[in-house]
């Protein structure tokens, strides 16, 4: 079903298309693509809102937080907002101090996504991108299929480029697992199925080093409840490699709700919403520090920089596609 989520500030009507599978329900706008709700039955079978949203488009053009969007063409930093592809130089839009970050100052969070397709169940959105579009070589093709199934939510990102350039895209989703107006996620448990994470230096841009979890506060190989780590250190905001497809489960203590993220991506950056100002949200909820948690798989950040990191080049011709599901279940 589609339906009408308002207009941005400049006229353009935004649309919201509600899906539906079994027990699952969301609604997908075509305003950055974003997940504005994921309603998931807890133990008692009550159904819970377990991402953070606004309950208008203004509020998504103008507030912190990307919540929920496609986030792209390169999800994380790129260092002083350059790289170097084939010999060439590249020079970025720069809209997080000198450096550029999930795709400068209009990317595709804020950008309006075409309905391609939908069903009951699932939606296509796509979107073009131009050559020089906050300093990206190439006209790129993009699309994004959510689809609900019984059990969770998947997101297939497909694109193409008619030049060499860099491609790194992921949803920028708030989870709080116990209902997303329901206090910080610092009770959550959270696993991270990785040995290994790139280090960060100033900026919190990665040095380039690629280090053990082995005996740090990064180490979630197991569950562990989050909260007494997050106190000590400020968050999470850290980005860990992966292996496996598994790549990272959670849970929430209040709703018995948990969620596996399953992945092909090569990366998963764990933010704990550290610097998500206080604000109010969708349903008058209070928002802020910590209120929850994103899983953003991905390329690692600053990889155009870094050639020992996995590559994000894509090249003319070529496919960039990955998948990242969100499976839900109850203790």
């Amino acid at each position: 079903m589609r339906t009408s989520f308002g207009k941005t500030s400049e006229g353009a009507e935004v649309e919201m298309v509600f899906l539906e599978k079994g027990d699952l329900s969301c609604g997908i706008l075509t305003y950055g693509g974003v997940l504005q709700n994921l309603y998931v039955p807890d133990s008692s079978g009550f159904d819970v809102d377990v991402v953070l949203g606004y309950e208008n488009v203004i509020d998504y053009e103008t507030r912190s937080g990307r919540m929920g969007a496609i986030i792209g063409r390169f999800a994380n930093r790129i260092a002083e907002g350059r790289f170097e592809l084939d010999g060439k130089t590249y020079e970025l839009s720069r809209n997080r101090g000198p450096d550029h970050i999930h795709g400068g100052n209009k990317g595709f969070d804020k950008r309006i996504w075409n309905i391609e397709g939908s069903s009951e169940s699932s939606v296509t959105l796509s979107l073009q991108s131009a050559d020089g579009e906050e300093g990206y070589p190439g006209n790129m093709d993009v699309r994004v299929k959510y689809t609900l199934g019984d059990s969770g939510l998947t997101m297939d990102y497909l694109a193409h480029s008619d030049r060499d350039t860099v491609c790194n895209l992921t949803n920028h989703s708030y989870f709080n697992l116990n209902g997303h107006g329901n206090g910080t996620v610092e009770d959550h448990h959270v696993m991270i199925n990785s040995d290994r994470h790139t280090v960060f230096g100033e900026r919190s841009l990665p040095t380039g080093e690629i280090a053990s979890v082995e005996g740090t506060p990064l180490d979630l190989r197991e569950p562990r409840a989050i909260g007494t780590r997050m106190r000590r250190y400020g968050g999470f905001d850290n980005n860990y490699l992966l292996d496996d497809i598994m790549a990272a489960k959670v849970k929430g203590p209040k709703t018995g709700i948990e969620m596996d993220v399953v992945t092909d991506c090569p990366a998963i950056q764990f933010y704990t919403a550290n610097g998500l100002k206080e604000m109010e949200g969708k349903d008058g909820a209070r928002y802020g520090k910590w209120s929850g948690l994103c899983l953003e798989t991905q390329y690692c950040p600053d990889s155009p920089n870094h050639p020992e990191f996995p590559s994000a080049v894509l090249r003319k011709g070529d496919e960039y596609r990955h998948r990242t599901s969100y499976i839900f279940n109850l203790e």
